[in-house]
């Protein structure tokens, strides 16, 4: 069972079985952890009035990150200040909730089917990410044991870039939320590089996902 609206949903596209969406039916709407936000996700990761959904005129809508902590990403780049958005577009809030904006005029679901514009994660060459799982697959073959955290991090904020280098300001951020402000040193970046590194190669020791650019920072190369 669906229902129409001639406004844009939000859909949440991690938690549990049933999708949670929220119609964007007011010309600003505040979402945050707090009681007082439009829509509320009370998830400790996002901050209290996170980001606010802005309409400035029909099928014109613009997201603005309200200085959150943890940051806010619109299809795997991060978001300053605010931005355009457009049918589809995937916004990550911090490291823990992945939301889809879908445009005005659709069906907004009620069901737990997830709607026909939210697909697996695509498939790269060698690599692959379900993002949606945090599973990591090399020629087919699940990583298994999983990824420690900061390993998955790493590998998920490559991916979700992987038509540009990430910056270390960017891995830091990503990786380690809560260390902002704080300092993660170089030695530790790489440390972890490594181990991932080390990990892939217990699948795949052909090949080089992780590649340094020296100066730079680091890009995934999918094989």
């Amino acid at each position: 069972m669906s229902q129409a609206t001639d406004y844009p949903v939000i859909v949440l596209l991690d938690g549990s079985k049933a999708v949670q969406h929220w119609v964007l039916d007011q010309d600003q709407m505040t979402l945050g952890r707090e009681d007082g936000c439009d829509i509320v996700i009370p998830n400790r990761q996002i901050s209290r009035q996170h980001i606010c959904f802005h309409r400035l005129g029909p099928d014109h809508y613009v997201l603005e990150d309200l200085g959150s902590k943890n940051g806010t990403w619109v299809n795997g780049n991060r978001l300053e200040g605010s931005q355009q958005i457009s049918d589809g577009d995937e916004i990550h809030l911090a490291l823990t909730v992945r939301l889809r904006f879908i445009g005005s005029g659709v069906t907004a679901p009620v069901t737990q089917d997830l709607p026909d514009v939210i697909a697996p994660a695509p498939s790269f060459g060698r690599l692959r990410l379900d993002v949606e799982g945090r599973r990591v697959f090399i020629l087919d073959k699940e990583v298994d044991p999983p990824l420690s955290l900061p390993q998955y991090r790493l590998i998920e904020l490559l991916y979700l870039n992987s038509n540009r280098v990430c910056t270390r300001d960017e891995v830091v951020e990503y990786v380690w939320p809560e260390a902002m402000g704080e300092g993660v040193s170089e030695q530790a970046i790489d440390a972890l590089v490594r181990r991932l590194r080390d990990r892939l190669a217990e699948i795949d020791g052909e090949w080089q996902y992780v590649v340094t650019v020296r100066g730079h920072g680091f890009r995934l190369d999918h094989g």
